[in-house]
């Protein structure tokens, strides 16, 4: 199994280790100046934790400067920060049919980071999911308005912003997803949705990031994030 995950790692991170010229996992002077970080240096798992402990989980290895986790026996990994108004972006890449997502406002409370923290959906669309489903949606509550993703086996570059809960999700350039979770429209769907067994869902006003391990491989590179005011 291992043999078969560090071979689909090694293809995926094959695609280039610069995006538009410049280094995976650095920061342009541009990027600096406006206030960007990185969450990822390329190299090693710091600033990184599991959910609830406060080590990252030991299945979760850099390849060729992505993180991936073993799709067999790894558990979320979470952000040691917390992050109230943010524009997040990442570039990810999944598993043929595979499944994963990036949750945000994670707090600690529950057995998963799914049930307090909303999901960016990472996926290969070839999965057959509905569209509530499909990558980029704001899973099982907003679709996105098309499907954005690059063809299977290349990476995508997800973005998400957060603004006093004013939300955007981005795939590739383009917006495919926009919702208030102060609006009566999301509650609604919270409540029609399976998220109504968890009364933290949502709640916080700020939390952690995690990168889900859905038992598929996934591969995360290039994650800066941006603070708002």
């Amino acid at each position: 199994m291992k043999s078969l995950v560090l071979g689909f790692c090694l293809a995926v991170l094959a695609t280039g280790a610069f995006a538009q010229g410049v280094a995976d996992n650095t920061l342009t002077p541009a990027e600096t100046a406006g206030g960007w970080k990185l969450l990822f240096d390329g190299k090693t798992t710091d600033g990184w934790r599991g959910f609830k402990t406060p080590a990252p989980d030991a299945g979760w290895t850099v390849i060729d400067g992505a993180l991936s986790p073993d799709p067999k026996t790894s558990k979320d990994l979470v952000t040691k920060g917390d992050y109230e108004n943010f524009e997040l972006t990442f570039d990810w890449k999944i598993s043929p049919k595979g499944n994963s997502g990036v949750i945000y406002h994670v707090i600690a409370v529950g057995e998963e980071t799914y049930e307090s923290g909303p999901e960016y959906q990472v996926l290969d669309n070839a999965h057959g999911e509905q569209p509530l489903e499909q990558a980029a949606s704001l899973y099982a509550l907003y679709p996105p308005s098309m499907d954005m993703t690059k063809p299977q086996g290349q990476f995508n570059h997800g973005r998400i912003v957060v603004d006093h809960g004013k939300v955007q999700h981005w795939l590739n350039g383009k917006k495919v997803v926009e919702y208030d979770m102060n609006s009566a429209d999301f509650k609604a769907r919270v409540a029609a949705s399976k998220f109504k067994r968890w009364p933290q869902f949502a709640t916080g006003k700020s939390g952690a990031i995690a990168l889900q391990c859905h038992h598929d491989g996934v591969a995360f590179k290039n994650i800066k994030i941006k603070l708002l005011k």
